[in-house]
């Protein structure tokens, strides 16, 4: 303006210089509440920052971090993604999504996830960590679901025992293999075992259908009816 001086742009450089100082205090405030652990504050500050901000990868990243901590990771997931768009090789945004992505049960997502991470590096050791645990993890419910097409129930039983092993703490995982085992005790005849795996796994998803239908069928085989 100095070399140019005119009101009309005066005015508009008054308003966003205004608007900048407000937007500074904006995100020291989200910065303390997130130091704070007060994250839902932390969000709607960067709410409001990012709403003017739209191009800043780090504040993304941040808002991203809050949402992990509230328990929401699919609007973490979005953040990330737009993150990882806007920073060059940004190894540690992919490389936290296919995390999430794993931890919802989600094991192909996150297989194609972590393989971007290490495109982009590929001595990056969480990634490559991450992608030997998922491949080996996918690899395995292929090759189950593959069994169960050619109904080979016992090798099918035989591999989700094995899925069960190679993650035993992420539940989500468990809990489809106990489904998918129901299913093949069901269709093998083997109905006491079936009924017992099912309900194991409708005590935890209550709103199981396919652990329901499988209960069902070795009811029949039962000839238990009225179940």
């Amino acid at each position: 303006l100095k070399s140019n001086p005119s009101n009309n742009e005066e005015k508009e450089a008054q308003t966003q210089l205004t608007k900048s100082d407000e937007l500074q205090r904006l995100h020291s405030q989200a910065l303390s509440a997130y130091q704070q652990e007060d994250y839902e504050a932390a969000i709607s500050l960067l709410d409001e920052i990012l709403a003017v901000c739209v191009w800043d990868a780090e504040l993304r990243e941040l808002r991203a971090e809050c949402y992990i901590k509230e328990g929401e990771p699919s609007k973490a997931i979005s953040d990330l993604k737009a993150a990882a768009k806007l920073k060059n090789d940004n190894t540690e945004a992919f490389y936290k999504i296919s995390r999430i992505y794993y931890q919802l049960g989600d094991h192909e997502l996150s297989l194609s996830e972590v393989r971007e991470c290490l495109k982009l590096d590929q001595d990056h050791k969480q990634c490559f960590s991450l992608y030997k645990q998922v491949k080996k993890l996918n690899k395995q419910i292929e090759s189950a679901e593959e069994f169960i097409r050619e109904g080979r129930y016992e090798d099918a039983i035989s591999k989700y025992e094995s899925v069960m092993k190679t993650e035993p703490e992420v539940t989500v995982y468990s809990t489809r293999a106990k489904e998918r085992i129901c299913h093949c005790l069901s269709k093998n005849q083997q109905a006491t075992e079936a009924i017992k795996l099912c309900t194991e796994v409708l005590q935890l998803e209550p709103t199981n259908v396919n652990a329901l239908k499988d209960r069902a069928e070795a009811y029949l085989l039962e000839d238990m009816y009225e179940e």
